[in-house]
């Protein structure tokens, strides 16, 4: 599936990605599905939304797809030149070596303030199977154990239950690895094949891996809300437009209580998405519209996001 058409379903819930799930129970409740894209996708959905024009845009889209590409490169001729050395093909092996830095020159060109490229990208989707009651029975468990002491029980307890997408982004460190591949070619041409290897595969495991997580229960929560918005609105709404915008943020609401569940956000989070949603039923009864309405929802969704990512600190 194209990640940006995937994001825009999970409603864009992240403005800048693991091994198949299962519960410690006799039966397996949680699934894990993975999602294919472009490389360059992720790296313009974080920053295109600072451009002012569809053509701006655009031209972002196009600049981030190829620092993906060139970043890519540059670590393939890495692999590469290692592959050359252990041939004892040392010309070949600076030949690469000069390809991958010039790639990483073009990157630096055309963004110089870039500090981490991104070379290769993969989404992981985790699904929880297991219903409402299921989920209090695990985390009742989980709580009693951690009072206990039993921390790892707890800890394997909780482990699966997560639904969401984890995004992992290997980025290349444009302020160390551009100089390795000088300094590994420079001991190529003393001689020293073994020294170049190791300056190499240091610069190789120097990659920089950074997670992204989209809670799918609050993303779909967004991606209702914003038709509902749009319902919210027109004024000359029908019958069937009230309908659907009352099913809409009914079908919000499920969504989030399912996120509180999964503890994606504390309880003040939650309280006050809820009020929130009060309040836009309030304001939409009865074929009322206008604008304005799902600003504040709209933001404490991202604070939400954002909280559960692998850096947020409470």
């Amino acid at each position: 599936m194209n990640l940006m058409k995937y994001l825009v379903c999970l409603a864009a819930a992240f403005s800048m990605l693991v091994s198949t799930a299962s519960l410690a129970t006799s039966e397996s409740v949680a699934a894990t599905e993975q999602q294919p894209f472009s490389e360059s996708e992720l790296v313009v959905e974080q920053t295109e939304s600072n451009a002012e024009s569809e053509q701006d845009k655009q031209a972002l889209r196009e600049k981030r797809k190829q620092i993906v590409q060139e970043a890519s490169a540059a670590v393939g001729e890495t692999h590469r030149a290692l592959q050359w050395l252990s041939d004892g093909d040392s010309e070949s092996a600076l030949e690469a070596l000069a390809r991958a830095t010039g790639k990483l020159e073009i990157i630096l060109a055309r963004d110089p303030a870039l500090a981490l490229a991104p070379s290769a990208m993969e989404a992981v989707t985790y699904r929880v199977l297991a219903g409402e009651d299921d989920i209090k029975a695990i985390r009742k468990q989980a709580l009693k154990a951690l009072k206990q002491g039993r921390i790892q029980e707890s800890r394997r307890l909780l482990r699966d239950l997560g639904s969401e997408t984890v995004i992992s982004v290997t980025n290349v460190p444009l302020a160390t690895y551009p100089v390795a591949m000088k300094d590994a070619a420079a001991a190529i041409d003393r001689g020293d094949t073994e020294q170049a290897q190791e300056i190499l595969n240091t610069a190789l495991h120097t990659l920089v891996v950074t997670d992204t997580v989209i809670p799918l229960p609050v993303a779909a929560a967004q991606a209702m809300l914003a038709e509902a918005e749009t319902l919210a609105e027109k004024s000359d709404r029908d019958e069937a437009d009230n309908q659907r915008l009352a099913e809409l943020v009914s079908a919000a609401r499920d969504e989030l209580q399912f996120g509180e569940l999964l503890g994606y956000g504390s309880d003040q989070d939650f309280d006050r998405l809820y009020e929130q949603l009060d309040e836009i039923e309030e304001l939409t009864a009865d074929g009322k519209s206008g604008r304005g309405f799902f600003t504040k929802i709209k933001r404490y969704l991202g604070e939400t996001v954002k909280s559960s990512q692998p850096d947020a600190t409470s």
